[in-house]
């Protein structure tokens, strides 16, 4: 590859990395945030998921307004907003008005995301050269995962303000480079977006966490959650009547016909909603009750990231020689062990090499293992023209999905005890992760036990 070549993919890199960056993270600062901010658990829930909501409600759009208006247009304009995002949530003093940040920085994220890849992929040819750029592209997305839970804890040490900040030079750097180097392109000369699935698909979306997260105070049978449940039904049902009849649908229904892609949508669900949910439990449970530094806590939960960081790069072998299915079997199995040992071994003081650090190789391992099968097998089969369709539609999966089962877990928080000094107040949580990861390996096992001995997925 030439230097300049390099230096686009270094430009995506970058930015992938950001976004690994920036979860983790906030992650590790969520403590801290609500100590000064005075946020109560259901309120620093969303910090997290106002990202997420932003970044999978609006990614399958994202990706279509690329196409549009033009991949290189697109991806520097979210880069900005991203940049000028971080900047005002490290400066605001507003629970409100940080979670408003967050959720712009999601939006953000769901068009800088597809455009990368579409970029990536429209700029190195196929086979080699394009295989060699996307092994490197997924690396730095877990490598930024497992530096932001050190930098994270080293941060907060320091205060909360700088993990929303040290994001703004490295974006606008980005920015600036990829203003010299990403070449220019021309938006489509036919087709079109959907903005009314796109509108009834977010608010439907949004609608229903909210929905789940109030409920527990206001009360599942009070008007407020019955009407706003039936609207978000509405919404929903509204999103589906008009992909079946709008010109250029942002889903082709007719995708989630295929049995393969639907048990990846699924599967993906199972997997970055259980381990994103974990995540957020771990975090306030090692620093609130246990009374852990940030960067104690960071360092506990690291041997997962560097697990996904440097097993990655060596699971397209894997699948290679024995299918996506099987890798697939294997990760949920390794999730539901890791959640199911820590059930069994936490308690008022666990121990770090007894409980804590297999909970976390095996979390890592199975991460691993599933988040690029998943995402093979999603996209396996799928013609070139909808290749972008369906590894969207697998990444919102996750996205969303993790959106809901964080807003269940954190309403069984708040009401799951007192927390006062052991881990009865996150019991329920951790019951329901690991009810969604042995769901998700039941789900794995089905092609694997109707396969014929012998035959790959």
């Amino acid at each position: 590859m030439t230097p300049r070549l390099w230096g686009v993919l270094a430009v995506l890199c970058a930015v992938l990395f950001l976004d690994g960056l920036d979860v983790s993270m906030v992650g590790v600062a969520l403590p801290s945030i609500g100590a000064e901010l005075g946020l109560s658990t259901t309120s620093l829930q969303w910090i997290v998921n106002g990202y997420v909501l932003g970044y999978g409600g609006l990614l399958l759009l994202g990706g279509r307004t690329a196409d549009v208006l033009g991949r290189r247009r697109v991806f520097l304009l979210a880069l900005g907003v991203f940049a000028a995002a971080s900047l005002v949530g490290g400066l605001v003093d507003d629970g409100t008005l940080l979670i408003v940040t967050r959720f712009v920085k999601g939006l953000a994220a769901a068009f800088t995301a597809p455009t990368a890849l579409s970029i990536l992929t429209t700029t190195f040819h196929e086979g080699p050269a394009r295989n060699r750029a996307l092994s490197v592209f997924s690396v730095f997305g877990a490598s930024g995962y497992s530096s932001g839970l050190i930098l994270g804890g080293l941060l907060t040490s320091v205060g909360w303000r700088w993990t929303f900040l040290i994001p703004v030079p490295l974006a606008v750097a980005a920015l600036v480079a990829g203003i010299a180097l990403i070449p220019r392109d021309e938006p489509a000369a036919g087709g079109g977006h959907d903005l009314a699935g796109a509108v009834t698909l977010v608010g439907g979306m949004l609608l229903t966490v909210y929905t789940v997260v109030s409920a527990p105070d206001r009360g599942w049978l009070d008007p407020v959650t019955l009407g706003s449940a039936v609207v978000a039904v509405a919404l929903l049902a509204g999103f589906v009547l008009v992909e079946r009849r709008v010109a250029h649908p942002l889903i082709r229904l007719g995708i989630l016909r295929v049995g393969s892609i639907v048990r990846a949508n699924l599967s993906m669900v199972a997997l970055f909603g259980s381990y994103l949910s974990f995540q957020f439990m771990m975090t306030l449970y090692l620093q609130d009750v246990l009374h852990w530094s940030p960067l104690r806590m960071a360092l506990a939960l690291l041997p997962a990231g560097l697990l996904v960081a440097f097993g990655s790069p060596f699971v397209g072998r894997l699948i290679d020689r024995h299918g996506t299915a099987r890798l697939i079997v294997a990760s949920m199995l390794s999730m539901s062990l890791g959640y199911g040992w820590f059930l069994l071994t936490a308690g008022s003081a666990p121990h770090y090499l007894v409980a804590i650090l297999p909970t976390m190789l095996l979390l890592g391992g199975g991460f691993a293992f599933g988040f690029s099968s998943i995402m093979a097998q999603a996209t396996d089969g799928v013609a070139d023209d909808e290749q972008g369709l369906a590894s969207g539609l697998v990444q919102s999966s996750g996205q969303v999905g993790a959106a809901l089962i964080l807003a269940v877990v954190t309403a069984l928080v708040a009401t799951g005890g007192t927390g006062t000094g052991d881990f009865t107040q996150f019991h329920p949580g951790v019951n329901l992760v690991t009810a969604v990861a042995v769901v998700g390996l039941a789900l794995s096992l089905v092609p694997v036990l109707a396969r014929p001995r012998g035959k790959h997925a």
